[in-house]
């Protein structure tokens, strides 16, 4: 095995992604759940999305979950935008760290945002330069990065071309967002590596989901390239509502229990993610895919009868 990064960053988005997708749930629920994850050691949450309230009515009080939200120092928080409007509102708010996003697949970013992939990529540029204006920043995600509900597999340099232009208008990092959990170690080793080629010195973060079951074996094959950037999902929620059959995202919980047994340290308390995931199932009121929220983590012993 390749040496693997000492340690790696974990954004949690949970709270947006994972709620996005679920019917929706009261803004004290959500504050609950982010209030818990702000005590686990993980330094990053994805708290709200700034989109218009019709296409996700799960994101319609997001103003009022930022303002009840209780802030750890030890936390940065962000939120996803998906145009100029959403990142007025988002600043108007009180974030700097916002992500926005657009499809490489040109079906589903018109599915999904209403509008061209090149149409997007305009409107990102000007995002850009409204946040940096405001001191803030930008990581440019770029979804369905390996296949897509309605095209199928989208080229590889289709998706660097994508990225690309994020770079040249100045986005901070760019993220590769698998939708619709087609991504698989091959392909997720093909496609960092082109990226690494054409923008060695950008920062990269990869969010998979687990749809087809690989969503740990492709984090495993980017952590043997020196990935140390991964976006994971308490409880394993999340999907995309404009991608059918796309389940949830790596469980947040799992992917620190594999990673910490290899050596790789994350600064999360597993146990008391595990909680925040009991308490994210208890919001949504159903079963949720993780686990080791089931089973506990390796080390859990069964006293003797």
């Amino acid at each position: 095995m390749s040496d693997l990064p000492p340690r790696i960053s974990l954004r949690e988005v949970g709270p947006r992604d994972g709620l996005q997708n679920e019917a929706p749930v009261p803004t004290e629920a959500k504050v609950e759940l982010i209030d818990a994850l702000s005590k686990t050691g993980v330094e990053r949450i994805e708290a709200v999305s700034f989109v218009h309230p019709k296409a996700i009515p799960q994101m319609a009080d997001a103003a009022e979950v930022w303002q009840q939200v209780t802030r750890s120092d030890d936390v940065r928080y962000s939120a996803l935008v998906p145009n100029l409007k959403g990142a007025e509102r988002a600043l108007e708010a009180g974030f700097a760290e916002l992500e926005v996003v657009v499809s490489a697949s040109d079906t589903h970013n018109r599915r999904n945002i209403n509008r061209s992939t090149d149409e997007s990529l305009d409107e990102i540029a000007e995002v850009i330069d409204l946040v940096h204006g405001r001191g803030g920043s930008v990581q440019v995600i770029v979804s369905t990065a390996w296949g897509c509900p309605y095209e199928g597999d989208v080229p590889v340099e289709r998706v660097v071309s994508v990225a690309s232009r994020a770079v040249h208008d100045g986005a901070d990092g760019v993220s590769f967002g698998d939708t619709t959990g087609m991504a698989t170690p091959a392909r997720v080793t093909r496609l960092v590596g082109e990226l690494r080629t054409a923008h060695p010195e950008t920062p990269l973060n990869l969010h998979f989901h687990n749809t087809r079951g690989t969503g740990l074996a492709n984090v495993l094959a980017a952590l043997e390239l020196g990935v140390s950037d991964f976006d994971a999902s308490v409880g394993g929620l999340g999907g995309c509502p404009y991608a059918p059959g796309a389940t949830g995202n790596v469980a947040t919980e799992e992917l620190i229990h594999m990673v910490e047994d290899m050596g790789v340290a994350t600064g999360i308390d597993l146990a008391a993610m595990i909680d925040a995931a009991a308490t994210a199932e208890r919001i949504v009121g159903r079963t949720l895919p993780s686990q080791v929220l089931r089973a506990g983590p390796r080390t859990r012993t069964v006293p003797l009868g």
